[in-house]
Order: structure tokens, then sequence, then C-alpha cells
């Protein structure tokens, strides 16, 4: 069975850059929910929130400089990929997978729209905020930066949208699968061809086909691990890395390597990396892939079950995951990003409302310096790599 997307809609017009706004640092986003906090280990919903934020900071500066701190909706429920940066670092793209419900205040409800952000402007400004499906989470745009995805875990589908000459054109939905599939990030190849979708609810992967602006859902179903949440997909596209969240009942989770040089694709290798893996980063160069592992440290103290945020990190050989290296990050520890040139990895804290900052030298993982703050828990990072990573 195939499920084909037509498409149409409305387009947000941005304005046409002239040649000096084309030379664009390296950049890092971190968008900071500030509705959510960790009480002794209990999620609460804050009554009257300050707003959320994104953090954008300039990694050609050492160290990195903030470089705006603006308002943008966003949400540290679903796994920590809502940010998408088009390959120009002209736009970038963040969902919230849950906002305020104004009639019943310190609660939430799914959230239902995709903020535009113009990364050229003086500060960064929203553009616009498109519609998208209930509850948005994931979300990737392909190398060619002409197409971006995004998974809505409340809806059981994923939106489409156009990326042409400063636009960006809602095109219509894919359904994948029942609301209970929650499905919950979704990433391209580097080809453009194909994309993977995680769906946490029911533990399966599928696989969309791209036949120009056409998007299909085929009828492979991968199987990984016990609720499969946040992927990565290898700069030369021979394989990925899920992340399988588990129940968080305090046993060792586990992150799958799927195979992409065969078709089907499939699962060829397992590794555990210890309680609740939650963000993922791929190196540049492919060797490796860094997981944020919650490790307990989002339980209450007097918890057999807690202990320090870590983040973990595997080398990819022969189709193989080992793990090589580990280091101590802070609570509730959410999205990961190298840096452009593979020797700096950044992690998000949610409870510290920072960044981690370390480096990777000889196989191991240092602290690389103080962490950068940010106003609001860290709830997703994404690198703009240049390029179309």
């Amino acid at each position: 069975m195939k499920r084909l997307l037509l498409a149409g809609a409305a387009a947000l017009a941005l304005p046409v850059l002239g040649v000096a706004a084309q030379a664009q640092a390296q950049l890092l986003l971190s968008a900071n929910d500030n509705k959510m906090v960790l009480d002794n280990g209990v999620v609460r919903t804050l009554r009257d929130p300050a707003p959320d934020t994104l953090s954008i900071f300039d990694l050609s500066a050492s160290p990195p400089s903030l470089r705006a701190e603006i308002p943008v909706p966003t949400s540290v429920v679903g796994p920590p990929t809502s940010i998408a940066i088009t390959p120009d670092e002209r736009l970038a793209l963040v969902t919230a997978n849950q906002r305020p419900n104004p009639a019943e205040p310190g609660r939430l409800t799914p959230g239902n729209s995709l903020s535009v952000i113009d990364l050229t402007a003086t500060p960064p400004r929203i553009a616009a905020t498109l519609p998208t499906g209930a509850g948005p989470a994931g979300v990737t745009i392909n190398r060619a930066g002409t197409m971006a995805l995004v998974a809505n875990r409340a809806d059981g589908s994923v939106s489409v949208f156009r990326l042409h000459n400063g636009q960006v054109t809602p095109a219509g939905k894919v359904d994948i699968g029942p609301v209970s599939s929650e499905v919950s990030h979704v990433a391209f190849t580097p080809d453009g061809r194909h994309a993977l979708v995680t769906r946490t609810g029911d533990h399966m992967i599928n696989v969309l086909q791209m036949d120009g602006e056409k998007v299909v859902k085929l009828d492979r179903e991968i199987t990984a691990g016990v609720r499969p949440y946040a992927l990565v997909v290898a700069p030369d596209g021979r394989w990925a890395v899920v992340a399988n969240l588990g129940r968080g009942t305090g046993d060792a989770d586990s992150v799958s390597l799927l195979d992409l040089t065969k078709e089907p694709y499939r699962v060829v290798d397992t590794a555990s990396v210890g309680q609740t893996p939650e963000g993922l980063a791929v190196s540049p160069d492919g060797r490796h892939v860094a997981v944020t592992v919650m490790n307990g440290s989002n339980k209450p103290p007097g918890s057999p079950f807690h202990g320090p945020g870590l983040v973990r990190l595997l080398r990819v050989e022969a189709m193989r995951l080992s793990v090589v290296a580990e280091a101590r990050v802070g609570t509730w520890a959410q999205g990961a990003a190298f840096a452009p040139d593979g020797r700096t990895l950044f992690v998000g804290n949610m409870v510290d409302k920072d960044i981690s900052v370390l480096r990777l030298e000889d196989g191991r993982l240092t602290e690389a310096g103080p962490r950068l703050k940010v106003s609001g828990g860290s709830a997703a990072l994404r690198i703009a790599h240049r390029g179309g990573r």
C-alpha cells in the first residue's frame, strides 16, 4: 500500500539577499523551553512561564558568542530535533510540540505550527508561522535546501514544506500511522531520495520515497528497539542510527544501526548505551555518533536508578557499533551537535539551562571550556553545516 502526497497551498516570501549577506557564520541554534521544569524527578508545567526562546551562537568566535536570543515557541516534548537550518543559513525552522492551553493555565495542549526564522535579519526574527499537523516534533531539511519534513507526533503524519527562492510553502501531509504511533522524527538521506520516520508509540521505522515533489510512504516497516525516537543519517548516506528511548523504567536502553546500502533498508546492529537515550549527533567525517543519555538524571535523587547525565560516543565501523568514550553532562540532557570541524561536541542541558562544550581528541571526550548559558531549558540543538549536511 502506498500513500501519495500532492502539493498545494500558499507561499511565504522572504527578502532577496545581497552578496554581502551571503557570507554566513557557522551557527549553533538552541531551542529553549520555559514551560516545563523538573522538580525532584517530576516534570511540572509552569502556570505563568516566560516565553520560550531561540539562542543563536556564532561558532566562528572562540569561545562561541551569543549573536541573538529571541522569543520562539518550542517544546521539550518529543525528540530534541525540533530545529532545522537551511544549508545557506538564511532560515531556521522550529517546531513546538506543546503550547500553553489558554483555557487552562498551567496545562499544555498539542501545538500545530512551525516557526520560520529569518536568520539574516538584525536581530533574527520570526518571518512566518505555518500550519502543521497536531504535535509537530522532529524537523528536517534536505541537502538541496528544497524540501522540509515535520513529524506530527499527535497526528500520525508527516507535514511537507517546499523551499524555493526564499519561499516556504506548506505542501500537504503524508499519513504514516494512527495517532498512537507517535510519529516523532523524520530524517532525509543525503541524496534526498528517501527519508526515515520514527514511530515511538508502536516501535517501528517507516521509509518515505521522494519523486520530485511527490512524497510516498513505502510498505517497508523496520523494527529497531523499544520506542525509536531520534534518528541521524551518515554524511555519505551509508547508514543511519536510531535512539531507542525505552520505557524509562531504569533498564539499559539502546541505539540501533541501519544499513542503507541495500534495499530494503534493515537494522544490522544494536548497542546498549544506558538509560533513556535522547539526542543523537553524527560527526562530519561519519566515524562517530554521540548520544545523550539521561542515565537517571531525570529521576528523584533517592531513586535507585538516579545517576549523572552522560553523553556516550560510539564508533561506526564495518556496519558495527561500539561505545568508545563518555563524558558527564548536565541534568535531563537533550540535544547534541558536532561543530563542522568534528572536534567539538555541544550538548544541551534542560535543567541547567546551558550547553556543555566537549572536545573530541584521540578518541576521548573532555570538557573544552565553560558552558554556554541560554535563557531556558535547552530542548533541541542544531548546527548549520555548510554543504547541506
